[in-house]
């Protein structure tokens, strides 16, 4: 059911089991009457302020303490506050000639709009977008930016979902950004979070059945996908997923871990998810591309619905970011173990999923299945060697750029933007940022905060990390620290690197084989003791070199297109490259 934003049914509230209901708006008491001939459970005013913006909020069942309304645009004061209304249709857009993008072919740029600027806030971040075009992606891909409690947040502890973070700049300044992104030649991906909501400031089992009291996941009680009442729940999240796409102009959405979704349904809210993407491409002409992040290693989320599958756009896929990480790092613990081989990369780069039916030692069990190559392009799986949770779910928040040289990140750099798949990037990664990347919050309640602290110590004992060393979440200066510093930009190996990547994206977008070509024009040679892999995409060869030691390695090409460093050398055939480099090469 979704909700025009002006006349009184603009507030209209879904509360099924609630005996009485009052609408406090601008101070006011309107008493709520049961919808005639409406959805069960709907409640409406028809006395409510019909225009203008209104502070206002719900008294459920005598209630002395107004509720923010679940669908609210705007939250002033916070998640415990009286909701704002907002007309979205107030903007004058300035993006009629954006054609949009599609998934294939794009590079993705991941930003935490927190500590992508030291202000924090949308309005800077369109200072920085110049920047982004010239690197040349084709994506912003922005964590979550719905409300939560607190000043900061990675937020994914959101739990208004159709609201935009005051610190952020609210709902007004998301426009102003999309709107610059597209003027600026860049789509936004929006990472929204439906499968649990955050501990506080969690009204809506107050107002209906929204979750499964006692059947959760990680992170708390499950959605209700499928009992009773999921009907309008459903229509929550999908009318959710469809303001953005409308109200907000974004090219896709990223969906958080979908693998902990609950979903009985002979319809499964994914396939609503490829459903609603198609409809709202259709509407506008642009592309509306969903994105899942989902550690299943299952492709039925990218085949086609008509083949039995769920149409997604896109799937992240950990395979490939374990396995450069470990063949650049060395690092073997945890879920990097079965990565621990040139091999697992060769395979990734073959066949999309290491996992695909093999067994996992980090789950004790058989994980995956193969894709069926012939149904999915390779660009449908979006791949890094570091974003937001690699980085951040480690004890210190450490990044790669913290522990290992230039060879070594310029390694990982060729792998993610000469691989098959869709790269994507976390921000300062380009130019080897030595900020790390820490969890934090700020939750108002002591007790809530002492939680979080315990509960990220504990998520670290199967990886074998000194619990000493974790910061606490907490600590204002956990979140200070994860700012960018972009002056580490502009000089020295960091500004060597961020050339590399700026060459990369070039070359990735000059040479149609790098993005375009598929699993059957995708090979991989190797070589365990020596430490070479050689990746062929049509006429194009990838050469790395994850040795120390210079490697000698036959090549059919003859013309270097790139190189990262000035010693590679092509004779007769031959590359030679040094130790810890990458050079491609025309066929």
């Amino acid at each position: 059911m979704t909700l025009p934003a002006h006349g009184p049914v603009r507030f209209d509230l879904w509360a099924p089991e609630a005996q009485e209901v009052t609408l406090l708006a601008d101070g006011q008491r309107y008493p709520m009457s049961r919808s005639v001939g409406g959805q069960d459970g709907w409640w409406t005013a028809p006395e409510a302020p019909a225009s203008g913006d209104v502070d206002y909020g719900y008294l459920l069942d005598g209630d002395g303490t107004p509720l923010p309304d679940p669908r609210s645009r705007r939250q002033p004061e916070g998640v415990h506050s009286l909701s704002r209304t907002f007309d979205p249709g107030s903007h004058q857009w300035a993006d009629a000639g954006w054609k949009g993008r599609e998934l294939q072919g794009g590079v993705i740029y991941e930003l935490h709009l927190g500590t992508f600027t030291p202000e924090g806030t949308l309005d800077a971040a369109i200072g920085k977008l110049d920047y982004l075009a010239g690197l040349g992606v084709d994506f912003v891909e922005l964590l979550p930016v719905n409300g939560f409690n607190g000043t900061h947040n990675w937020g994914y502890d959101g739990v208004l979902w159709y609201t935009v973070h005051e610190g952020y700049g609210g709902p007004a300044a998301y426009q102003r950004f999309v709107d610059a992104a597209h003027a600026a030649g860049l789509g936004v991906i929006q990472d929204v979070v439906y499968n649990h909501l955050g501990p506080s400031g969690n009204y809506l089992p107050r107002f209906g059945p929204y979750l499964k009291s006692g059947e959760g996941n990680t992170w708390g009680d499950s959605v209700n996908l499928d009992g009773p009442g999921s009907d309008v729940v459903r229509d929550y999240i999908l009318d959710n997923a469809a303001m953005w796409l409308r109200d907000y102009h974004v090219d896709g959405l990223r969906l958080d871990a979908v693998h902990a979704f609950k979903d009985e349904r002979a319809v499964h809210l994914l396939e609503e998810f490829g459903a609603l993407a198609d409809r709202v491409a259709a509407e506008t002409g642009r592309p509306a591309t969903m994105i899942a992040e989902s550690d299943l290693n299952n492709p039925r989320l990218l085949y086609p619905r008509d083949l039995n599958g769920y149409g997604l756009a896109g799937q992240w896929s950990d395979d490939f970011h374990h396995a450069v990480h470990v063949n650049v790092s060395g690092e073997t613990t945890g879920y990097y173990e079965d990565f621990n081989s040139l091999g697992a990369l060769a395979k990734v780069l073959e066949k999309g999923f290491f996992h695909d039916g093999s067994y996992s030692s980090f789950r004790e069990r058989h994980h995956g299945r193969p894709i069926d190559t012939g149904l999915v392009h390779p660009a449908a799986l979006v791949v890094c060697n570091q974003n937001h949770d690699q980085i951040g779910n480690r004890a210190t928040g450490d990044r790669l750029s913290q522990s290992l040289g230039y060879g070594q990140l310029a390694l990982a750099a060729v792998a993610t933007l000469t691989a098959p798949f869709t790269p994507m990037l976390f921000m300062g990664e380009e130019y080897g940022a030595t900020t790390p990347w820490q969890f934090f919050t700020s939750h108002p309640e002591p007790e809530l905060g002492k939680a979080t602290a315990e509960g990220r110590i504990k998520e670290f004992e199967r990886m074998g990390w000194d619990p000493a060393v974790v910061p606490d979440p907490q600590d204002p200066e956990t979140f200070t620290r994860s700012k960018l510093d972009w002056a580490e930009a502009e000089a020295g190996e960091h500004a060597r690197l961020l050339e590399l990547y700026r060459k990369l994206i070039a070359l990735r977008r000059s040479t149609p084989e790098l993005a375009g070509a598929g699993f059957a024009e995708t090979a991989v040679d190797f070589s365990e003791d020596e430490g070479w892999l050689l990746l062929r995409r049509g006429s194009v060869e990838v050469a790395l070199n994850f040795s120390t030691e210079p490697r000698p390695v036959s090549v059919e090409g003859g013309s270097l297109l790139l190189a990262t460093e000035d010693a590679v050398a092509l004779e007769d055939g031959r590359l030679k490259l040094p130790g810890h480099s990458a050079a491609v090469v025309a066929r």
